[in-house]
């Protein structure tokens, strides 16, 4: 089972081999995790959504066509169940962006200033990443953590990929903008 192509598995699924159906959880049940995981930061809670997306895609798999890749096709009921989890128990800064700025090592030497500081500007950027509007939030997390092509983000949000780079870029400015303003306002910085 591990040498032969996603394809070739969906076939044997849809025949009703669950082995077949276990490699393909096996392939992706750590990135499917950590793109629920981007939208919900609860483990727990993203570990019973990633759950669920298997489960779905378990009950669907009949109807998977082989239009899209896998993960992508993944990637979309992760996406809109992540969402239905997230409007359920209306959750606001559901976005962990500690890897937008430059991580700083966990070194006991390390000045607990920087670290504080650190912690201080990753808590603006999430709080600018959860007022952005839900399209570019979407588009910004494909993006920029599972760096997913736009064109396969065009085919998760089915949507184009003009429009897409349109979100992203408007995304990125409103953080931005929204970090220079918070900064300028802050009389604790000095930089």
């Amino acid at each position: 089972m591990k040498n032969q192509a996603d394809h070739e598995l969906i076939l044997l699924c849809k025949d009703g081999r669950r082995d077949a159906f276990n490699e393909l959880v096996r392939r992706y049940q750590d990135r499917v995790y950590w793109a629920v995981r981007r939208f919900i930061t609860d483990h727990d809670d993203a570990l019973d959504v990633a759950q669920d997306v298997f489960v779905r895609a378990f009950e669907n798999i009949g109807s998977f066509r082989g239009e899209a890749q896998v993960f992508t096709w993944l990637y979309r009921i992760a996406m809109n169940l992540s969402l239905n989890h997230i409007r359920r128990k209306k959750l606001r800064g559901f976005f962990r962006l500690d890897d937008f700025i430059d991580t700083i090592a966990e070194d006991p030497a390390r000045d607990p200033l920087a670290r504080l500081e650190k912690d201080e500007t990753t808590a603006l950027i999430e709080k600018a990443a959860a007022a952005l509007p839900l399209k570019q939030r979407q588009v910004f997390m494909m993006r920029y953590y599972e760096e997913l092509p736009y064109e396969e983000i065009a085919a998760i949000l089915r949507t184009t990929v003009g429009g897409l780079k349109a979100n992203y870029f408007h995304a990125i400015r409103k953080i931005e903008d929204s970090l220079q303003h918070a900064l300028r306002h802050d009389p604790t910085r000095h930089s």
